[in-house]
């Protein structure tokens, strides 16, 4: 069969390039090795681990919270295998509403590995062992990634584990060690602790979501060990972990080269993700992963070595998010039909859904140092926020950075209520270059969380945020 566009892949990046190719016109196939369509996004990464973070946050609240509203509750019960059954509902809902656009758009799909035997040639291997063949002029790839592994802590996924496994324990972990502070680890450690569990985590780094502005790795650390008694070891290089019966041991060694032992039932590995190329035959085409990463190398529009063959998403340069992925599939249907689409780096937004919740987009205040940019800021907290003190939610802030002579914002970084919804008016403003003054005098509802946003603006504006 000859197809216009190939697509290898069906997580967010893949899906949405399939769907923007069949809208412009292009006869499109999609080819997935597993049985269910949106790739690690839908199944078993952002999507269920959201549910979970939902029902987790509830339980927390009826537990810890809902009595300073004047609601008592008397013999709260977790049941954990409901909490693990809707999530799996929410999966379900999510991947059935991929079928049925790709049928919407008249989207052939193919389940089995997808795999190059020349540029345009693509051998579909199914699970039974059988093949066949199928051709595109274009091929997109949007394989994803997986996991990293680290070579001296092997993952039995019984007792050392990884995000895909956290997301389906039957039981709530007395002890939970979770190797890496970055979102995931920081993510899936949250819901087990407001479940009740004394959640470790073990970060290598000095701070957690190191590559996010200081202050908000600062100030999460803060909230979460306040709120959730979550505990840090911070500059802690792992060397090791063993598994005996139902206990986990993980050692380690602190910045002074001090051996350090923790004990837990479960140990979450939670150090990142590697883009994932195993079995696509990239060699058939001459194309060679890079080592670091594994990411396949692409020009500005997102194009191998080889004409016609692109790649997208987690498999290429830049932030592992499904936002940016699905961007990026739309930037390349268009760019196949000959428009002129594009994508500003800079202002893809980045967000942690811990509670405060944690949104960065732009230059945080290290690079803008880095880079001698001069800059000025302006921070709001909460604590000042009417809506905040209604709602009970008075951790964290907004900071705003702009251009010291032209205002123009360069980066808004923020922890606090809905902060992952708050951080596209951020986004919005700074794709159309506004400057701080902007912010600050567009009208905002009252009493809303975004008012701290615009206050932000104003103190970086002129200092003269009106309710600080």
């Amino acid at each position: 069969m000859q197809y216009d566009v190939i697509v290898i892949g069906s997580g967010p990046g893949g899906y949405v390039a399939a769907i923007r190719c069949a809208q412009l016109g292009l006869k499109t196939a999609v080819i997935e090795k597993y049985s269910t369509f949106g790739g690690t996004c839908l199944n078993v990464g952002c999507i269920p681990s959201k549910a979970l973070l939902d029902s987790s946050e509830h339980y927390h609240n009826a537990a810890h919270n809902f009595e300073q509203h004047g609601i008592s509750l008397s013999n709260l019960k977790l049941d954990i295998k409901k909490m693990i059954d809707r999530k799996n509902d929410v999966i379900a809902q999510n991947t059935a509403g991929i079928t049925y656009l790709f049928k919407k758009n008249k989207i052939d799909s193919f389940q089995g590995v997808g795999s190059f035997v020349d540029k345009n040639t693509i051998k579909i291997t199914k699970e039974d062992g059988s093949t066949e063949e199928i051709k595109g002029k274009n091929i997109i790839i949007a394989t994803g990634s997986k996991p990293t592994a680290l070579p001296f802590l092997p993952v039995d996924k019984k007792r050392i584990i990884t995000s895909t496994e956290a997301l389906n324990l039957t039981e709530v972990p007395k002890n939970l060690i979770v190797i890496g502070g970055g979102v995931i680890g920081l993510e899936l450690g949250s819901v087990y602790a407001r479940l009740g569990s004394k959640v470790t985590v073990v970060e290598y780094a000095k701070s957690i979501i190191a590559t996010m502005d200081a202050g908000l790795g600062k100030e999460l650390q803060r909230v979460l060990k306040k709120n959730l008694g979550m505990e840090f070891l911070l500059g802690h290089k792992v060397s090791g972990a063993s598994v005996k019966g139902k206990k986990v041991t993980v050692t380690a060694e602190d910045a002074k080269g001090q051996h350090v032992v923790i004990e837990g039932d479960y140990c979450i590995v939670a150090v990142g993700r590697t883009a994932y190329t195993a079995g696509l035959g990239l060699e058939n085409i001459g194309i060679t992963p890079e080592e670091r990463g594994n990411k396949i190398p692409v020009n500005e529009h997102l194009e191998t070595s080889v004409e016609g063959v692109y790649a997208i998403g987690d498999v290429v340069k830049g932030a592992m998010l499904a936002h940016k992925a699905e961007d990026e599939g739309i930037y390349v249907a268009e760019r196949i039909v000959g428009q002129k689409p594009h994508i500003d780096y800079n202002l893809i937004p980045g967000v942690v859904y811990t509670w405060p919740e944690v949104a960065s987009v732009g230059k945080t205040e290290e690079q803008l140092k880095e880079e001698g940019k001069k800059y000025k800021a302006g921070s709001f907290s909460f604590k000042a926020s009417g809506r905040a003190k209604a709602s009970g939610d008075t951790d964290g802030f907004i900071k705003v950075l702009a251009d010291a002579d032209t205002d123009e914002v360069l980066g808004v970084h923020m922890i606090g209520p809905r902060a992952a919804d708050m951080i596209a008016e951020a986004v919005v403003a700074m794709e159309y270059r506004a400057s701080a003054e902007d912010i600050g005098r567009i009208c905002h509802a009252h009493p809303t969380f975004t008012e701290a946003l615009k206050e932000a603006a104003l103190a970086a504006t002129s200092n003269r945020a009106i309710h600080a």
